[in-house]
């Protein structure tokens, strides 16, 4: 489900539900006034949006005449002219317009300056959800006329989710202006009521709901009418009303449904970040090298690893044949300078950078630059196998965050704890140690050999022959 078309939904549903019920006590509108006027009212409602200063004070006023105005379009529902029943069409389209205008994501329409595939989608997205509320607002206005009872309450609920965010706007722009005091109540308020576009679908989805269940006695009582009448001609008009409504009745399901389940599936799903293929844990041999077969990464798919620090540190780093035809193998961490440790996946014969979609050209892999993913130094191949040094992989620990839990003893006075518990930690000879006491930890800063039995050091050292000098963590 496109983005264009839930933001679409979120920004103009509710306000569109409004004005079905803004008509359903009118006469009915003529199309082609009607029309103009949203069309017009769309229009400068978005170029608005998009050039609307950022300045706090423009933004508090916008904020007070949009609540102002909710509350004169409540005092209006008491007069049914027609003339005002255009006027507020127009106003309420305009005030969701801004919003979806002053959108920032509303410029990933395209990210090219010529018409593409991706720009027709979105647009497509854009169109079918902007008739989708259209036909919502009908439904929503139909039904009421049979439902006259519900009309005010449906109004003061949907001007209530609309006034929600607007007052929680007001109050974050208060506080800015520092015109209110800054509280951890308000800012949770704010939190709440601001960040609640997907919400607002769930909300107008169950308000079609309640509208359709509502609509469930005017459907049985058309039916007996047509069930129990013999005449011919009543009959047919008991049978066509029954129809016509029984039609309001599937088509009020079925937008609903789909408002819900668009929300629904973009929550979800779409707005998913692609998931990381599972990680192979790799160890050190005895040279102090991972060891990789070739015929496991051969194949020109994206073979993922992960390597764990002895301090915890999970390096990430993947491997992939770069060409078809021959043995160019890319090596390389699972991260990026720009873009952080998100990673990559591969989809089809495409490597895509996770954090930014940004699509990476593979005979590249293994060069620095751009949004490629960072490469690793000092690794070498033969016909059988990769090898990667340790030095190597300790270097990739700067580019990720991921610790995970492992069981580690104090040097000092051999207690056991895990790497994430211990509060102290030194670096010794290339290797990472634990303390569970300030006091072991400062033992065994100002004499770390006496803790370290030869053997063990011989065995970091020889392990780490490239790692740096003593450093204190």
């Amino acid at each position: 489900m496109s983005h264009f078309f839930v933001t679409v939904l979120q920004a103009f549903l509710p306000v569109a539900l409004l004005l079905g019920l803004h008509w359903s006590h009118r006469s009915a509108p003529r199309l082609r006034p009607l029309v103009w006027t949203t069309l017009l009212a769309l229009l400068v409602g978005t170029l608005v949006g998009i050039r609307l200063p950022s300045s706090q004070t423009v933004q508090l006023i916008f904020t007070l005449i949009q609540l102002v105005a909710l509350a004169l379009f409540l005092l209006s529902q008491l007069t049914q002219s027609s003339k005002l029943g255009y006027l507020w069409q127009g106003l309420l389209i305009i005030g969701a317009a801004v919003h979806w205008g002053d959108d920032p994501n509303l410029t990933a329409l395209t990210t090219t300056h010529v018409v593409n595939t991706d720009l027709l989608l979105n647009i497509s997205a854009v169109i079918l959800a902007f008739g989708w509320v259209a036909f919502s607002a009908v439904l929503c206005g139909m039904m009421v006329r049979r439902l006259p009872r519900l009309r005010w309450p449906l109004l003061l609920l949907l001007v209530a989710l609309l006034v929600l965010p607007l007052s929680g706007g007001l109050m974050l722009l208060l506080m800015k202006l520092q015109a209110l005091g800054l509280t951890k109540p308000r800012l949770s308020f704010v939190a709440r009521v601001t960040n609640n576009g997907a919400a607002l679908n769930y909300l107008c989805a169950l308000l079609l709901a309640l509208l359709s269940a509502g609509f469930m006695l005017p459907l049985l009582k058309t039916r007996q009418q047509m069930q129990a009448t013999d005449e011919a001609i009543a009959k047919r008009k008991a049978t066509a009303d029954y129809r016509n409504t029984r039609r309001t009745f599937t088509a009020a399901l079925v937008a609903l449904l789909v408002v819900a389940l668009g929300q629904l599936y973009w929550d979800q799903v779409a707005s998913q970040p692609p998931r990381l293929s599972e990680a192979q844990p790799v160890t050190l041999g005895p040279d102090g090298k991972v060891h990789i077969p070739i015929e496991q990464v051969r194949d020109g798919k994206l073979h993922r690893f992960v390597w764990i620090a002895d301090d915890g540190k999970a390096v990430r780093f993947f491997v992939i044949n770069r060409y078809p035809d021959r043995l160019r193998l890319g090596v390389v961490f699972d991260a990026c300078l720009l873009c952080g440790d998100q990673g990559y996946v591969m989809e089809g014969n495409q490597v895509i950078c996770v954090a930014c979609g940004v699509r990476i050209f593979i005979p590249s892999i293994g060069k620095a630059g751009g949004c490629n993913p960072v490469p690793i130094e000092g690794w070498s191949n033969d016909d059988n196998e990769l090898a990667i040094s340790y030095a190597s992989l300790a270097v990739g620990a700067n580019y990720f965050t991921t610790v995970v839990s492992m069981d580690v003893v104090d040097p000092v006075d051999g207690s056991k704890l895990t790497n994430l518990k211990a509060e102290h930690k030194y670096r010794y000879a290339g290797k990472t140690y634990f303390f569970a006491s300030e006091a072991n930890y400062n033992k065994f800063r100002d004499n770390p050999r006496s803790f370290v039995t030869a053997h063990s050091a011989g065995n970091t050292e020889s392990a780490t022959d490239n790692a740096a000098a003593d450093e204190e963590e």
